[in-house]
C-alpha cells in the first residue's frame, strides 16, 4: 500500500514471527518486496485494533500518519467494521479513523514538547529550527529553494544532532508557498533516508506553520493547513487549539492498494 508516496507492506500479525528481521527481508527494494516500512495489523485489549509499525531498518516506531491511513483503509476492506469511526493502539496512543475506498482520514494523538526557535549549531553556523512530537520527534526547518536542498546530508546531520539524543529526530525542510500552502521534504528516522511523504512530518509542518503565522493565538477551531509532499500529494491537516494546548489533529490523504501476494518466509 502507499499513502502519499511512502509505501508499506501491509500483513495480518502471526505468533512467532520475528518482525524486526521479516522487515529487514521484506522491504528491501532488491531482493524483497521493497517498502519503507511493515505494518502489523494485531488485536488490542484497549482499542478495536492495534497497528505495529517496523521502519525498514527494523526499528519499531511510535506512530506513522501514512502508515495510519493505510491501515485504516486496509481494515475497512479485509475487517468490515461496523463503526464508521474506528479506534488503533499505537505506541503514540489510541489515535482514531474512518477511510472510504482508497482515501483514509485519522486523528492522531495530541501533539506535545512544541518547542519553536531553537538556536542549533550545524556545520559551523547556526540556524533556528522549530521541534515538535506528533507521535515522533520532529524538527522543522524553514529554507527557501527547497527542490535544490541536500535533504539526505543535511537531515542526517540533524537527525542525530545531539540536541535531540537519544531519541534523534526526523527532520523536515519546508517552504511556504502561501497563507495555506507549505511545501516538505523529510529526511526520516528509521528509513535514514529522503521519503516521497511523511504524515507525521506533515502534521508538524502544518501546525508548526499556523502557529508561526499567529504567533499571539490562544484558541482556534478547525484550524486548517495544506501540505504538498515530494510525491506530489497534498495532505489536510486540520487541529483545534485550546488554551494554547493543541488537539483533535487530523490528517487525511490516499491509502492506495498497489498489490496483494505472498511471501515465502
Amino acid at each position: 500500500m502507499a499513502g502519499a508516496g511512502n509505501d508499506f507492506v501491509v500483513i495480518d500479525a502471526h505468533n512467532g514471527l520475528n518482525y524486526k528481521k521479516l522487515t529487514a527481508q521484506v522491504c528491501d527494494r532488491n531482493n524483497g518486496i521493497g517498502a519503507d516500512g511493515l505494518l502489523v495489523l494485531d488485536r488490542s485489549k484497549k482499542a478495536d485494533y492495534r497497528m505495529r509499525i517496523i521502519n525498514a531498518d527494523g526499528s519499531e516506531a511510535e506512530m506513522c500518519g501514512n502508515g495510519a491511513r493505510c491501515m485504516a483503509a486496509y481494515i475497512v476492506r479485509h475487517r468490515h467494521p461496523k463503526k464508521k469511526l474506528f479506534s488503533l493502539e499505537t505506541l503514540a496512543g489510541t489515535i482514531l479513523a474512518e477511510a472510504k475506498g482508497e482515501v483514509a482520514n485519522v486523528r492522531l494523538s495530541d501533539p506535545k514538547d512544541y518547542r519553536p526557535n531553537i538556536p542549533l549549531d550545524v556545520n559551523g553556523r547556526t540556524i533556528h529550527v522549530h521541534y515538535i512530537d506528533t507521535g515522533v520527534p520532529h524538527t522543522i526547518i524553514y529554507v527557501d529553494g527547497l527542490k535544490d536542498m541536500a535533504v539526505k546530508n543535511l537531515g542526517q546531520t540533524v537527525r542525530f544532532h545531539e540536541n535531540f539524543k537519544p531519541r534523534g529526530t526526523n527532520a523536515n525542510f519546508v517552504e511556504q508557498l502561501s497563507d495555506d500552502l507549505v511545501a516538505v521534504r523529510t529526511y526520516e528516522r528509521g528509513v535514514e533516508d529522503e521519503t516521497k511523504a511523511c504524515g507525521t512530518g506533515a502534521v508538524a509542518t502544518g501546525i508548526v506553520t499556523y502557529l508561526k503565522m499567529n504567533p499571539d493565538l490562544r484558541q482556534a477551531k478547525n484550524a486548517r493547513m495544506k501540505v504538498k509532499t515530494v510525491s506530489g500529494e497534498i495532505l489536510n491537516v486540520t487541529f483545534d487549539l485550546q488554551n494554547e494546548k493543541i488537539t483533535n489533529v487530523w490528517l487525511k490523504g490516499s491509502a492506495k492498494f498497489i498489490a496483494k501476494g505472498e511471501y515465502y518466509v
